[in-house]
């Protein structure tokens, strides 16, 4: 099965969502992500509370959904609530489309152990949704 992880900046959620797939899925699951208004580089911390729970992050990176034309994805996962509203671009055409809203744990407020607590709380539920499709295939 082939995910694309759609979110606005492509910087936080629809990035756990790549890795954690990807890895998670151990070859049953291909992932990538994409924003459609992607920033320079994937948030610090997205990256660290990935490593932290064993995940690779090399060559995580923000981009644009129009690099991924290729990619060719079975499903398409939007993971924020304004890349939902988002007109795809054309080449998406009539693939599965699904919106997951996620919170975003990059914008908690709060001392280091609540911020920490925001992340691990959406990695658990990104792992435990590609589980369930895992048991799908």
């Amino acid at each position: 099965m082939k995910l694309l992880f759609i979110c606005t900046h492509n910087r936080c959620r629809s990035i756990l969502c790549e890795a954690i797939a990807s890895q998670r899925g151990s070859g049953a699951i291909k992932a990538a992500s994409a924003g459609s208004a992607p920033v320079e580089a994937v948030h610090p911390l997205t990256l660290q509370y990935l490593e932290e729970r064993g995940y690779q992050t090399t060559g995580l990176q923000s981009q644009s959904w129009h690099e991924l034309e290729a990619f060719k994805p079975d499903r398409v996962v939007t993971v924020c609530d304004s890349a939902a509203g988002e007109v795809c671009p054309l080449w998406m055409g009539e693939m599965e489309k699904h919106h997951w809203g996620l919170p975003d744990p990059s914008r908690v407020e709060g001392d280091d152990e609540a911020i920490r607590s925001a992340f691990m709380a959406v990695i658990d539920r990104i792992e435990n949704k590609v589980d369930d499709w895992l048991r799908e295939i």
